[in-house]
């Protein structure tokens, strides 16, 4: 991308900010240049964000019935997926998968939930209930 080139489109999702982009110069030196990002960036992104809080709500309905852990609704509110979120904790993802299931949640000890606790940056408290849902096992305590 030349100089020149950089997309300068105000991108809404960064906030104000700009990023680094590299570019080539006249002399064929890559340089850092601001942007303030471009219109695709900000579609993309968009619709990301949107993915994930059309996940979190669903999380959210299951973990009202009782059909989810309330887990997954942080997981998705911290705009996480079971990947980022187990390397997070140091588990395997298909630990993190259990863990999505409300049974098996609610039979998470103390230190199982703090390490989930601190990966999603929650008290414990918070990550054992979730907006307009019950709170989840050991959430009474």
């Amino acid at each position: 991308m030349e100089l020149d080139d950089v997309p300068q489109d105000h991108n809404a999702t960064l906030g104000g900010y700009r990023k680094a982009v590299y570019a080539r110069d006249a002399q064929g030196r890559i340089q850092v240049v601001p942007s303030t990002g471009w219109e695709v960036e900000e579609i993309v992104t968009t619709q990301a964000a949107d993915a994930l809080r059309r996940q979190a709500e669903e999380a959210r309905r299951a973990a009202q019935a009782g059909q989810g852990s309330t887990l997954a609704y942080w997981m998705y509110e911290r705009r996480m997926d079971v990947a980022l979120l187990a390397q997070g904790t140091g588990l395997w993802q298909w630990q993190v998968r259990r863990h999505l299931d409300a049974r098996r949640f609610a039979r998470l000890d103390r230190r199982a939930l703090e390490r989930y606790a601190r990966a999603l940056g929650l008290p414990v408290e918070t990550l054992l209930s979730c907006p307009g849902a019950a709170p989840g096992p050991g959430g009474s305590t």
